[in-house]
C-alpha cells in the first residue's frame, strides 16, 4: 500500500491529488487533438473531462494492485496546472508498475515532465517497493521515447503495428527500469 505524503514538492512543481477547482485547466488541455493524438482517448469535451476528473479525485493511494495513482503537477511559481503524471500498481506478486505522464502542450520545453516523472518513479521503487516499472508510448511519440530515456528507462521493445488506435495501426515502444537500476542511477 502507498499513500504519498502530500503535497509533493520538486524543485520547481507540486505534485497533488486533483482538485474540483482544476476542471477549466484540466479541461483547457484535455480537449486539445495534439494531447490526444497518441492516447488512446480522442480529445474530450467539458462533461468527459469532468467525469475523468471525479474518477482521479477519487484515487489518492494505491491499495491494490489494478489501482492507477494520477496526481495533478502544478508549478508552484504561477499555480497553473501544467500537466498530470501517473503510476498504476500492475502487479503485487511480480512487484510491477507502469508509469506515465501528460501536459499541457502551453508548458512543453521546460524539464517539468522529467521533474515530474522522477518523482513518480521514486513513489513507486523506494514508496511501495516496485521491482520493475515500465513506460509505454505510441512509436511516433518521439518526445516522450525521449524524456523515457533521459530518465534511465531502458528501451525493451518496439512492437510494430501492434494496436489499432483511433481506426490507424500503430507501433509502441516500451520502456522498464528495474529497482537496482533506479538506485544506481546517477543523481542529478
Amino acid at each position: 500500500m502507498l499513500r504519498p505524503d502530500y503535497p509533493i514538492e520538486t524543485a520547481r512543481l507540486t505534485l497533488r491529488p486533483f482538485a474540483a477547482h482544476d476542471l477549466d485547466a484540466l479541461y483547457a488541455y484535455q480537449r486539445l487533438p495534439e494531447v490526444a493524438r497518441y492516447l488512446y482517448n480522442d480529445p474530450r469535451d467539458r462533461a468527459a473531462t469532468a467525469d475523468v476528473l471525479a474518477r482521479r479525485r477519487a484515487v489518492t493511494t494505491l491499495e491494490r494492485a489494478g489501482d492507477i495513482l494520477v496526481l495533478a503537477v502544478v508549478v508552484r511559481e504561477s499555480g497553473a496546472l501544467a500537466g498530470e503524471v501517473n503510476l498504476g500498481w500492475i502487479s503485487e506478486q511480480h512487484r510491477q508498475g507502469e508509469f506515465g505522464f501528460v501536459f499541457d502542450p502551453a508548458h512543453h520545453g521546460r524539464g517539468y515532465a522529467r521533474e515530474a516523472a522522477v518523482e513518480m518513479l521514486a513513489l513507486g521503487f523506494d514508496g511501495l517497493g516496485l521491482h520493475r516499472i515500465v513506460g509505454r508510448c505510441d512509436g511516433r511519440n518521439t518526445a516522450s521515447a525521449r524524456l523515457m530515456a533521459g530518465l534511465g528507462l531502458r528501451r525493451e521493445a518496439h512492437f510494430v503495428r501492434n494496436e489499432l488506435v483511433k481506426g490507424e495501426w500503430t507501433d509502441e515502444v516500451v520502456f522498464a527500469m528495474l529497482a537496482e537500476e533506479w538506485a544506481a542511477r546517477p543523481r542529478v
